[in-house]
């Protein structure tokens, strides 16, 4: 018999793969009802709506990658290469979902906010908030590799965000293309908006 709490993790599971391959306006609930094998009776038991789904299955996503996270932006990383991680793991991360899904994905966070802003405060404000934890982590790199002589800025935040703001360029631009080739370039870009010195590159 299935628990309450199975129930609950299968449908955020499943919108979570949902919300990975189509937009939210092309996802019901009776889809994701009918691929978690679930009720639409439990599905409004668990969240009232979809649109509290889809918040909830953005922070699973979340919860999922911020370990990865913590360990790429390790204070115990030399600040430049937690960048180089963050751009390696964004290639490695969509690589994984298209052959999942068999095409590039992109953010669904960022891509659901975006998609939303207008019409979902819900999803609008999760958007942000998590976009303020991806902003944060990189924040610390760059406030770190200015402390160390590597790069030169007197706002490792406002730094922060254009990164993270070409960052989802990029990575749109991949969505778009279907190419994962976009994002082998992240780093090269991220280093020339850091204006980091060909030798520090090279070394």
């Amino acid at each position: 018999m299935k628990t309450e709490c199975e129930t609950k993790g299968r449908l955020l599971r499943v919108a979570g793969q949902l919300l990975w391959e189509n937009s939210y306006g092309a996802v019901s609930v009776d889809d994701i009802c009918k691929r978690a094998d679930a009720k639409k009776g439990s599905f409004y038991y668990f969240f009232p709506s979809k649109s509290d789904l889809a918040v909830a299955a953005m922070e699973a996503d979340w919860q999922e990658k911020s370990g990865r996270l913590d360990t790429m932006f390790s204070a115990q990383v030399p600040p430049l290469e937690r960048i180089e991680r963050y751009c390696m793991g964004c290639y490695e991360g969509q690589k994984e979902k298209r052959e999942q899904y068999g095409k590039v994905c992109g953010c669904p966070a960022m891509t659901l906010g975006s998609e939303l802003s207008t019409q979902d405060e819900k999803i609008r404000m999760k958007a942000v908030e998590i976009m303020h934890r991806y902003v944060r982590y990189l924040e610390s790199a760059l406030r770190d590799a200015a402390a160390e002589g590597l790069i030169e800025t007197d706002n490792p935040r406002t730094l922060a965000e254009e990164l993270f703001c070409y960052n989802q360029g990029v990575l749109l631009q991949a969505k778009m293309r279907n190419d994962l080739a976009p994002l082998l370039g992240m780093k090269a870009g991220m280093y020339r908006l850091l204006q980091v010195r060909a030798e520090t590159m090279a070394s």
